[in-house]
């Protein structure tokens, strides 16, 4: 697996400095040897936007869309390719799911069936500790500004 990760860091490099034919074959590499890897997926689209092939961008855009239907990020990188494409239609539709989908990944999930709301241990404050004994081996008078008499 850290050879996949090697190599997902090498096309991410080849991304950064413009290479886009050669990040293309290494992601497709990648590809080819997990076909559930996200990060490939969802950068082999971009990669075909930089490099001008909007109609191969949106097809590597709908796979990823597959692997993981709700994520921002995805519909967020279709829009664009959409938009690239000149189709506003379905940019703005997946420019909706894009923000629909940041509102779910901001939602609390819902309680654990057969619990009572307010149960979630995970949703409830933290407690401070209780302050620790405070030892002092010099009496403090009651009422310091009285003088004796």
């Amino acid at each position: 697996m850290a050879n996949l990760q090697e190599l997902y860091d090498e096309a991410m490099f080849d991304f950064s400095m413009g290479d886009w034919d050669a990040c293309i074959a290494k992601l497709n590499t990648i590809l080819a040897e997990d076909p559930q890897h996200f990060d490939a997926q969802l950068s082999l689209g971009m990669a075909y936007c930089r490099k001008g092939d909007f109609a191969r961008a949106i097809e590597e855009g709908h796979k990823a869309e597959k692997m993981r239907p709700n994520e921002q990020l995805v519909h967020t990188n279709l829009s664009l390719f959409y938009m690239r494409a000149g189709d506003k239609q379905k940019a703005e539709h997946h420019g909706l799911q894009a923000r629909i989908a940041s509102w779910r990944g901001n939602m609390a999930p819902p309680p654990a069936a057969g619990s009572a709301p307010g149960d979630d241990a995970e949703l409830k404050m933290a407690q401070a500790p209780p302050p620790p004994p405070v030892k002092t081996s010099v009496k403090v008078p009651d009422m310091p500004w009285k003088k004796k008499s």
